[in-house]
Formats: structure tokens, C-alpha cells, sequence
């Protein structure tokens, strides 16, 4: 039996298809999700996928001392779910409590990750700190094409121990993407919002995770400003609670449940984020993208180094772009995704999990 652990959205929609993959194989696997009270984000996207899963730990808020508390707690409560499910292989995103647990019980761990350094080169120093508690760890160990394999080796694997797919992580759920003009109108017509103007997606940076230094007041202090320069919707994700967000930016919609995203980043005329899959996301689907991300990731280096994407640090030049895109209408150049053979790299990644 497989075990997949799971600890934020990402994963969810990274997984799913090669979960498919492996039942038409008649593999079994079971899934363990990190959600729990104060991150209710994952359990709510697993919700919507209907992918069954059993809920274990919490997120452990910004404190580290809370993180480690979470964490230690969840470590015991995953020890009884792999004795109870005879797990013999772990996949997850490089999720330090089972990792530690399956490394303590000799299970084989195959971990995926396109973020081992908060930094786009091989600077070392910049590493994040869940890296540093998984890759060594790794039986085998999953990466896009832009992390250099020097990075990954640096944290003490073989050469033969790094799997390399060609391709960033969300082409995996976007190669089969059909937008649903119907659907992102039904999302507008409950929110009340005039799609005949200029509509902008905002998301916050994930400034609760280990690898944010803090909590960086550039998207939220320009705000105020985009509503007052420009006539626009501002469409505002929740990066955790929601009610905050209401009543500091009244004039924005904040998007109360979970939907299938990718419809509304496809229609929007403009995204900016501060996080690192949905701006991704935003990009390989064709919208305008700003990053406000406090770092450079190297998938990040790699969409901004394509015209993906533009990556900014102060407002006056987030407030430039968005006037620029505001008066603009422009279409990026994405016939490179055409070139990208994402269906046999899945069936690769799926061969190699089950060799």
C-alpha cells in the first residue's frame, strides 16, 4: 500500500492524475492530509476533487514552536496510520512529518520538490528549512528541469537517486485544462461582479510558511490605490482567513469557498500574487502575471526569464505594470507549451514510482 501525504493545495492537484494513473494499474494507496484548524485549505480542495483522505494534525500556525508542536504530534498520529494501512512506499511533497516518520520505520520515501531554496541559484545558505529535513531523507527524489541537479546533491543524494521530469510542476493538471465560460459566470453572477470591467486576481504570499521571513506589506498597501486610480474588480483569494481581508479591503471581493480556480485565473485580466503554483498557474494559462513573492524561486527565474511573468518589490513599480496592463491588451506567447510532452513524462514519473 502507498501512502500519499499531502500538506497544501499544491499537492493535490500535482497528484491527482498520477494517482489515476496508478488505480487503472490497480495500485492501492491511501491519502493523509495536514489540515486541520487554521488551514483549512487543503482538506476543502480535496473536498472539491473528491478524493477520499483522512485528516491528521494541524498547521501549527506562524509560531516555530507551534510548527514543531504540530509537527511532533502529527509524527505519533501517522506512525499508527502506517501500522494500521501496512504502508510500504511514501510519496509526498517533501513533507518533514512523514518523511521523519517513514525514514524512523525504513519505508522507502519518494519525495517531490520544486522549491529547495528560497534563493534561484545553488547559494546553499538560501535553503529551506523543510529541505533540509526531507531530500537527505529521500529514497528518490522528484524535480523539475529548472532546479539544477547541483542543488539537490548538495543535500547529500547520488547522481542516481534524482528523478528529472521535463516540465514545470502545474503543466501536470494544466495539459488537459478546457475553460468553462459558464462556470466563471456563475462565480461572478453570485458575487455580484460586472465582468464589462478591467478584472484583476489578487493572492496572497504565504507569509505563515517557514520559508517567509514576514509577512511583506507591499500587495496590501497598493490595494487602496488600484481601487481609487483604477475602475476595476478586485478579486481577492484568501490565503488563510478570510474575514480579515473583508473588512481591511471593503470595496474587494473575497472569495468565501473553493472553486475550481483555474476558469477564473484564465478569464482575469491581470493576476498578482505573492505565492509561487498559482502564479504559475496564471502564467502557462495565458494571463498577465505580476509576482510580488518576497524571493526568486528557480521556476520563478524561469517564467520571468520567458516573459512570463514580472517580478516586483516596491509599489510604485507594481502601480506602473498595473496601469500598463490596465491600457493594454496583451496576449502571451505560450506555443513553447505545445512542444512539451507532458503525458509520457506523467507516465515516466509513474513507472518510476512503482519500479
Amino acid at each position: 500500500m502507498i501512502l500519499f501525504d499531502l500538506d497544501m493545495p499544491k499537492w493535490v492537484l500535482f497528484f491527482y492524475p498520477i494517482m489515476q494513473k496508478l488505480q487503472k494499474r490497480n495500485i492501492e494507496f491511501i491519502v493523509t492530509s495536514r489540515g486541520g484548524k487554521g488551514y483549512n485549505e487543503l482538506n476543502e480542495i480535496l473536498d472539491l476533487y473528491k478524493i477520499p483522505y483522512i485528516s491528521i494534525g494541524a498547521f501549527g500556525g506562524a509560531s516555530l514552536e507551534g510548527k514543531l508542536h504540530a509537527s511532533i504530534d502529527r509524527q505519533l498520529k501517522l506512525i499508527e496510520v502506517i501500522k494500521n494501512h501496512n504502508i510500504s512506499k511514501v510519496i509526498s511533497g517533501s513533507v518533514v512529518d512523514i518523511t521523519r516518520v517513514a525514514f524512523g520505520l525504513g519505508i522507502p520515501i519518494y519525495n517531490f520538490y520544486d522549491i529547495p531554496l528560497s534563493d534561484h541559484t545553488t547559494n546553499f545558505n538560501r535553503a529551506l528549512p523543510q529541505a533540509r529535513l526531507t531530500i537527505p531523507l529521500a529514497t528518490k527524489m522528484f524535480k523539475p528541469f529548472v532546479v539544477p541537479d547541483e542543488v539537490i546533491l548538495r543535500f547529500g543524494l547520488e547522481k542516481e537517486q534524482i528523478v528529472e521530469y521535463d516540465f514545470i510542476d502545474p503543466l501536470i493538471w494544466l495539459k488537459d485544462f478546457h475553460f468553462d465560460k459558464e462556470y466563471v459566470q456563475s462565480i461572478y453572477k453570485k458575487y455580484g461582479i460586472d465582468r464589462n470591467k478591467f478584472t484583476l486576481i489578487i493572492r496572497e504570499e504565504e507569509y505563515k510558511a517557514s520559508y517567509v521571513d514576514k509577512k511583506y506589506p507591499i500587495l496590501y498597501e497598493v490595494l487602496p490605490e488600484i481601487y481609487k486610480r483604477f475602475d476595476a474588480n478586485i478579486i481577492i483569494i484568501p490565503r488563510y482567513e478570510s474575514e480579515y481581508l473583508k473588512k481591511e479591503f471593503p470595496f474587494a471581493y473575497v472569495l468565501e469557498e473553493k472553486i475550481v480556480l483555474q476558469h477564473l485565473l484564465k478569464d482575469a485580466d491581470l493576476f498578482i500574487g505573492g505565492g509561487g503554483t498559482i502564479n504559475t498557474e496564471a502564467c502557462f494559462l495565458g494571463t498577465p502575471t505580476i509576482s510580488t513573492r518576497s524571493f526568486i524561486s528557480h521556476y520563478d527565474k524561469w517564467q520571468i526569464d520567458n516573459g512570463l511573468m514580472i517580478w516586483v518589490n516596491d509599489k510604485q513599480a507594481l502601480m506602473e505594470h498595473i496601469s500598463y496592463f490596465y491600457n493594454n491588451n496583451i496576449e502571451l506567447n505560450l506555443d513553447f507549451l505545445k512542444a512539451l510532452n507532458i503525458s509520457a513524462e506523467l507516465e515516466k514519473i509513474v513507472n518510476e514510482i512503482i519500479s
